[in-house]
């Protein structure tokens, strides 16, 4: 910030990024502790796939759809128009993160956009992940499935 004066007037000359840093830092201030993640229970199949797909690496959407669909033999696929909803909405409530930087620039598609799992995402998943764990441990309690041996 810098006093500047002309024709009789005082005035301060704030630059853009000072401004952007300023209310990212109040933002951040301001911000309340991370919801629990069982409020986000239980989760749409497609978007627990797309955690599951983040949870081991960084990955773009495209290569997202690729591997939701090889992990359920083809049995899942997600459209791009709903792969990018449901981006929108996790990036929204904090559950993935997208990448300010590339992983490999030079190998790699300017266009494409690459997204991780957050802290918070991680433990939605893990919260999710528990939750049907323990729906398949009531569906072998009562005989819908076989115990395993």
């Amino acid at each position: 910030m810098k006093l500047c004066e002309a024709a009789g007037h005082k005035y301060y000359l704030i630059r853009y990024s000072e401004i952007r840093y300023s209310a990212a830092m109040a933002l951040r201030r301001s911000k309340p502790e991370d919801p629990a993640p069982e409020s986000f229970l239980p989760l749409h199949k497609d978007t627990f796939h797309i955690l599951v797909s983040l949870a081991d690496r960084d990955r773009h959407g495209y290569s997202v759809m690729q591997d939701v669909s090889d992990r359920t033999d083809g049995a899942v696929r997600l459209s791009p128009s709903t792969l990018y909803g449901a981006i929108k909405r996790l990036l929204e409530q904090g559950l993935i993160e997208e990448l300010s930087e590339r992983p490999d620039p030079e190998h790699d598609d300017e266009r494409r956009r690459y997204y991780r799992l957050s802290k918070l995402g991680r433990r939605v998943a893990k919260a999710e992940a528990r939750r049907l764990e323990r729906l398949l441990a009531d569906a072998r309690a009562t005989g819908l499935l076989p115990i395993k041996k």
